[in-house]
């Protein structure tokens, strides 16, 4: 499946992400369960991987690729 954005639409999910991201370190921090703890940081990578090929330059019409 391929998703097609436009420039504007890329830098609010970009925004919506850097604030997800945000709050999930948050949790990281306050949760104590270990097994949770990971799970939560395997997300945060996740989450990274996926917001740094969008912060690579795009042409104006950008396409996502699935995962």
């Amino acid at each position: 499946m391929e998703i097609t954005i436009s420039p504007t639409e890329r830098e609010l999910l970009l925004e919506i992400l850097e604030e997800h991201h945000r709050e999930l370190l948050r949790e990281i921090a306050r949760t104590r369960h270990r097994d949770f703890k990971l799970v939560l940081k395997r997300k945060e990578e996740l989450l990274e991987s996926i917001f740094q090929r969008l912060e690579v330059e795009q042409p104006a019409e950008e396409v996502l690729q699935p995962l």
